[in-house]
């Protein structure tokens, strides 16, 4: 029964798109309300909620001290896990990451990474020996369409929050004690089109997602870099298209960061 109201409701966004309008009443390059809680947990070293619309996702930052890989003695790193719970879709169940889950961290991951968000050799302690390892967890508690955006606006307001906690002589974690916060020398954002006909549609929600012939999100930062971007689906984008997609995304990623 879930399957086929998805159907009829993907067969009126895609009837409304032909008319070039959103069967939420948004323009085609309208993101949903975004809302921000910063702060929201007390055992995380930086944490915040988002919620674009009715998607709703989690972020929380822990830093560990770890060994530095062998052909970077002197750079800290990041790692991204996200899990997609089943209580924020029907389709998502437990177990090891399906595909989306893997997906979603990875353009995650490389916005950041690409973008030097953080100064990695700034995470180093001791240079091949330990270095700071800045886990970035996201939940996705509820999935309304576009998780990427959701995710990627999370995981920059949970780092803009993050202490760095204190060490002591083994390098181990002393808990309740930080010596500062953590730098952040960029801000990237993921934004996210939906290509029906031949229309663009930026923040897809889950209905305009199920109608979709395909989509494309980037990674831009405040001083005009495209450090990521990802095409899914089987349909196709034009240059023109995705020259639109750009800039588009360079103008709505400004407005999303006076938020943060």
């Amino acid at each position: 029964m879930q399957n086929i109201l998805w159907e009829l409701k993907a067969d009126k966004v895609m009837e409304w798109a032909k008319k070039g309008e959103r069967i939420d009443g948004r323009k085609m390059d309208e993101y949903r309300k975004i809302s921000l809680q910063k702060n929201i947990s007390e055992n995380a070293d930086g944490s915040a909620r988002v919620m674009i619309g009715s998607t709703d996702v989690v972020c929380g930052i822990k830093m560990l001290a770890g060994e530095p890989f062998p052909d970077t003695p002197d750079e800290g790193t990041i790692n991204v896990g996200v899990e997609l719970l089943p209580l924020a879709n029907p389709l998502f169940e437990t177990g090891p990451p399906r595909e989306n889950a893997t997906e979603l961290a990875r353009v995650v991951d490389r916005g950041i990474r690409k973008a030097k968000t953080l100064d990695f050799e700034g995470l180093c302690i001791s240079k091949g020996e330990r270095v700071w390892v800045v886990f970035i967890d996201l939940y996705v508690l509820n999935d309304s369409g576009n998780m990427l955006d959701a995710s990627s606006i999370a995981a920059l307001a949970a780092l803009l929050e993050t202490r760095v906690p204190e060490l002591n002589d083994e390098y181990k974690v002393v808990y309740g004690e930080y010596s500062g916060r953590l730098a952040v020398e960029r801000k990237p954002l993921l934004s996210t089109f939906a290509k029906i006909g031949n229309s663009l549609l930026l923040d897809p929600s889950l209905a305009e997602e199920n109608a979709m012939e395909a989509r494309f999100s980037l990674a831009t930062t405040e001083d005009n870099y495209i450090t990521a971007y990802q095409k899914g689906g089987g349909g196709s984008f034009l240059r023109k298209e995705i020259d639109e997609c750009i800039e588009t995304a360079f103008k709505k990623a400004k407005e999303i960061r006076k938020i943060l």
